[in-house]
């Protein structure tokens, strides 16, 4: 099966697909956000496309685990997606991941506006491979 990453933003959205296997994340795409309406059909279309069984929204809770307002809003927007698509959607702690992303793309020889385009993807790239890896060590453990 494959998996849908989203990595919400007011402005951006990114996203990522896994493998059949569920062993390797890849950026996709980033949805530019002009209402939260477009996006979650966009997202719900890039689901159906891809053909992804499940879909993980990263979770941005605040340093010391809590809720604040973002990870509310992110919240909101599972709950946009699950009653637009008709697949589990799950969160997933993202905390520091588009600061990752960003450090990563740096590296690159990608130009700061196509870096800015790009980071959201590579975020999302970046919560459903800590995702798709914590599911395998689930697995493995109960193997054991």
């Amino acid at each position: 099966m494959r998996i849908l990453g989203v990595d919400y933003g007011e402005k951006r959205t990114g996203l990522a697909i896994s493998d059949v296997g569920e062993l390797i994340a890849r950026p996709l795409e980033t949805v530019e956000a002009s209402s939260e309406k477009k996006a979650v059909d966009r997202i719900a279309d890039v689901c159906r496309e891809q053909e992804a069984g499940r879909i993980v929204v990263g979770l941005p809770r605040n340093m010391d685990g809590t809720i604040g307002p973002k990870a509310q809003a992110a919240l909101a927007f599972r709950q946009a997606l699950a009653e637009a698509t008709d697949v589990e959607v799950v969160t997933w702690d993202e905390r520091l991941s588009t600061v990752r992303a960003e450090r990563a793309l740096r590296e690159t020889q990608l130009s700061r506006k196509k870096r800015q385009f790009h980071v959201n993807a590579v975020a999302a790239q970046m919560i459903l491979q800590a995702y798709l890896d914590w599911q395998r060590s689930q697995a493995q453990k109960t193997q054991e």
